[in-house]
């Protein structure tokens, strides 16, 4: 127990002094909420990475699809690496660096008021964001809570508020800057603590080869694979189809939600954007696939204290801890701290995110006029603290299993955002209500499916709700009115911009 507690100590002392050290950067709006637009591509890819992977990845995600897929499950996190990470930043990173400074944007919503011309739809943009950040944040809390009574015996409500507390303290003391550098540490963290973690709950049964074998003997689901054996050891699992939908979603959605794409904002140059490119992906194989690596083997841990005592049903939520309560003290102490970093990083990334997108797309020139630098940051810490209490209320009583917290947040926000904003770094020809058409679609099914069920798994309805974003966007915009062309011309002309660069970044004459 001291171990752990020294550990905890050392982790939030840590933090609290990034915080302290980042507050110079925090001087201006574009400090607080980009860093300056000059992070580098370490920190910058280090924070992408930790903003994807939270609590609600190792613990609900790993627990949940492990179960369900058994060694297949594998496959979401190489789909997190190549396309959520990989090819986000190839199509997107270059792209949305430039035209986002060309604009002076700062933030998601602030990109659509000013790519489509369209106040209207910069504020439903902000709402979206509000409204569809608040669950994902809950559903961190509840991932990391469940570990840390486990650990310390610490009541749910105390490991919740201490954790908003600390995510508070250096969020508002150094803004960006502050959570770019502490995701940095928090990943390094990550990285160290998942191989061991791994290493040592397979060699808790008796090696890898031995927990294949013993994983092969486990019968599957009859209702599924018919009852085929070695199901959970094969290539795609029992279940093949819902198991592309969670690669769909988990991987793709990274494409639009706003505190993932908020990094490119943020990043420095071009050097930053290749060596980020690597960074973040290497390290989403290293983290995500290590998780549902790991997960892939829940079944060797079935016990009862995996199931509701009331129900009979499996509790998804309580399988990572289980796997990982018979391990030594110091790794309990490592994996805690482990999510503690994968859990605040994403957490103060949220935040960040929420609060600015309100202070600067709702609140500003709309509520209050000709607000100051100084108020805009106040206001945002202001207000990273009221959406830390909302979410704390709702992370206290949360309405069901993390990964349809989760799921129903990523599927509204990448159904709304997703296609509107690829579409509109490449293609001029997006309209307004082509972009009306995507948050429409992109809310309005995954709303939908939340009362009427029509698509059982809110996994699949968020994954449904993206393909139906990049499908409607494309058709309403070809026949709706266009954008004025001497406009949408001027934007693009960022793309056209002549710039002298070194030998070494081009071989062309």
């Amino acid at each position: 127990m001291v171990i752990k507690v020294i550990l905890l100590v050392v982790f939030f002392a840590v933090m609290v002094c990034v915080g302290l050290y980042a507050r110079r950067h925090a001087t201006s709006v574009d400090g607080f909420v980009l860093g300056g637009r000059s992070v580098g591509p370490w920190l910058t890819a280090f924070a992408y990475g930790t903003s994807y992977f939270s609590a609600v990845v190792f613990v609900g995600y790993a627990g949940q699809f492990g179960w369900k897929y058994g060694i297949a499950s594998t496959w979401i996190g190489i789909g997190n690496a190549v396309i959520g990470s990989l090819l986000a930043w190839v199509v997107l990173g270059r792209r949305t660096k430039i035209m986002t400074q060309h604009l002076g944007s700062k933030t998601m919503p602030d990109f659509f008021g000013q790519r489509y011309s369209s106040k209207p739809l910069k504020i439903a943009a902000s709402v979206i964001v509000f409204v569809f950040l608040i669950p994902y944040t809950a559903s961190v809390y509840n991932g990391l809570s469940r570990l840390f009574e486990m650990a310390f015996n610490i009541p749910y409500t105390w490991c919740v508020i201490a954790m908003a507390v600390f995510t508070a303290l250096y969020v508002i003391l150094g803004g960006y800057m502050a959570t770019a550098i502490n995701d940095f540490i928090q990943g390094i963290i990550m990285l160290v603590g998942i191989v061991a973690v791994i290493a040592a709950v397979l060699n808790g049964q008796g090696g890898f080869m031995n927990a294949i074998s013993e994983m092969a003997q486990i019968p599957s689901d009859v209702a599924v694979t018919e009852g085929q054996p070695g199901a959970f050891t094969s290539f795609f699992g029992p279940d093949p189809l819902n198991l592309l939908g969670v690669v769909i979603l988990t991987s793709l959605g990274t494409w639009g939600l706003p505190q993932m794409i908020g990094k490119f904002y943020a990043i420095k140059d071009e050097k930053s954007i290749n060596t980020g490119t690597v960074i973040s992906t290497l390290f989403a194989v290293v983290v995500s696939g290590g998780c549902y690596f790991l997960g892939g083997f829940a079944r060797l841990f079935d016990s009862p204290q995996i199931y509701d005592t009331t129900s009979g049903a499996v509790v998804y939520d309580s399988i990572i801890p289980h796997m990982l309560s018979a391990l030594p003290d110091i790794l309990i102490g490592i994996v805690v701290v482990l999510v503690l970093s994968a859990s605040m990083s994403t957490l103060s990334s949220l935040v960040l995110t929420s609060s600015s997108t309100m202070t600067l797309d709702l609140i500003k020139d709309n509520v209050v006029k000709n607000m100051s630098e100084k108020k805009q940051i106040i206001t945002m810490q202001v207000l990273i603290v009221f959406f830390l209490v909302v979410s704390v209320v709702i992370a206290l009583d949360p309405p069901t299993f993390i990964a349809q917290l989760m799921g129903i947040s990523w599927g509204a926000l990448a159904g709304a955002f997703l296609a509107p904003f690829m579409y509109g770094l490449y293609w001029k020809g997006v309209t307004r209500a082509g972009v009306w058409a995507g948050f429409i679609a992109g809310v309005g099914l995954t709303v939908a499916n939340m009362f009427i069920g029509f698509i059982e798994s809110p996994i699949n309805a968020g994954a449904a709700a993206m393909i139906a974003g990049l499908i409607v966007v494309p058709v309403v915009s070809l026949i709706s009115p266009k954008l004025e062309k001497k406009k949408v011309d001027e934007i693009f002309e960022c793309y056209e911009e002549k710039v002298v660069i070194s030998r070494k970044r081009s071989l062309q004459e």
